[in-house]
């Protein structure tokens, strides 16, 4: 804690996520084991080896966006501002009530902004178009979100875009906290992802950690012996985070608070030292005046690959002992949302500590080499006051952050 002793709470959630479209839909679908995963309807993707993905269905931005930002924008950020505006609706907030100068917005990206670049190549090949690098694309992109939240809702505070490729979603949580710390009133924070198109596809298959299984039911089976690669996916989540004392004082409803994090970079492939998640969890608990005793469940990170399954576990077990700590992952409902994957958990793990139950991870058979506590199948009832949510990123980047009611 800081000297100021501001702590950030968690007062509003928005979720786009594939197997829900809103904060409870996509709670109660969760809790179910009901997974949206399937075949790739966005484009047809036969020519590829993976077809599979999780998107969201039903989602039409003009019936929530004005028709003027239509044209300006992307999925992902059509995405990210209907989340924004469900996010302030469910924290009571109305944004022009407040100055803009004490309102900031921190997000993060890692595979977003193709769609953007994948609608000007289409552009550049039909007759008399305009032409838009890809270094523009993604100029753009890593802006963008942040952005246009910002302007449609009066922010003027600290902004910014955290890019830390999958860690990104919690790293923009804890830059949140920061401003927060620093005297910001109110940072909408989080992050959605959605490159679901031929040239966001083609680039996220370069990193050779997609599952090509066809079966939407097994095809990503993280802590499992047929551990393949994961599916990707589209969503994430959005939260308001506030001051706990200045929550409390205007009378809102308060999902938990982001009470520790840590982060670390994994050291050189050859280097001999030991990769760096469990410096970040323990980090993390640090941050937060945790034990691990204190910890009621992990949301893993779940790459779904044999040696980065195996990393986490040894992690999981070396913190927390054999065993000793339920461990869950909802994406396997979702897929990996890339920077959205992490605020998703996030939000869930608010969730389970309301409802006082953890989600399961669906499809996956555990392996015996893993000696985990994995909830699988079905819920599990149980008191949850604090959880830690891991979060891992191509190139190294490794995050965790512990959350805990109030």
């Amino acid at each position: 804690m800081s000297a100021t002793g501001v702590r950030a709470a968690v007062t509003g959630l928005g979720v786009v996520a594939p197997n829900g479209l809103g904060t409870e839909t996509y709670w109660t679908a969760t809790r179910k084991g009901i997974s949206g995963i399937g075949r790739i309807t966005r484009f047809v993707p036969d020519q590829y080896p993976a077809q599979l993905a999780g998107e969201i269905d039903g989602f039409d931005a003009a019936e929530h966006l004005p028709g003027r930002l239509l044209p300006q924008t992307d999925r992902m950020t059509q995405l990210a501002l209907v989340a924004a505006d469900w996010a302030f609706q469910d924290a009571a907030v109305r944004p022009e009530d407040l100055p803009g100068f004490e309102m900031g917005v921190i997000t993060a990206s890692s595979s977003g902004g193709f769609a953007f670049g994948q609608r000007e190549l289409q552009a550049l090949w039909s007759k008399g178009s305009r032409y838009v690098s890809a270094y523009q694309s993604f100029a753009w992109f890593y802006a963008v979100n942040s952005g246009q939240i910002s302007i449609r809702n009066g922010m003027r505070g600290p902004s910014g875009v955290v890019v830390s490729d999958q860690a990104g979603g919690l790293d923009a949580i804890a830059q949140a906290r920061r401003q927060l710390r620093k005297g910001t009133r109110l940072v909408m924070a989080g992050a959605v992802d959605a490159s679901i198109c031929p040239w966001g596809w083609v680039a996220q298959m370069a990193s050779n950690r997609l599952s090509v299984g066809r079966d939407p039911e097994r095809a990503y089976l993280p802590f499992d012996d047929a551990a393949a690669g994961h599916v990707p996916g589209e969503g994430g989540a959005l939260l308001v985070m506030e001051d706990l004392e200045q929550a409390r004082a205007r009378g809102a409803r308060i999902y938990g608070e982001v009470a520790g994090y840590g982060a670390t970079l994994d050291p050189r492939p050859g280097s001999g030292r030991p990769p760096g998640l469990r410096k970040a969890v323990e980090l993390a608990l640090a941050d937060a005046g945790a034990s691990p005793g204190d910890i009621d469940v992990v949301f893993a990170d779940a790459a779904a690959l044999p040696d980065l399954d195996r990393i986490e576990t040894e992690t999981i077990t070396a913190v927390f002992g054999a065993r000793a700590v339920p461990v869950t992952a909802p994406k396997t409902m979702t897929g990996r949302l890339y920077s959205g994957a992490a605020p998703l958990d996030l939000a869930a793990a608010f969730l389970a500590m309301r409802d006082e139950v953890i989600p399961p991870s669906v499809g996956v058979t555990p392996s015996p080499g893993h000696d985990l506590d994995l909830v699988v199948d079905r819920e599990r009832p149980a008191p949850v006051r604090s959880a830690l949510v891991l979060a891992r990123g191509h190139g190294g980047f490794n995050s965790a952050a512990v959350v805990r009611a109030v």
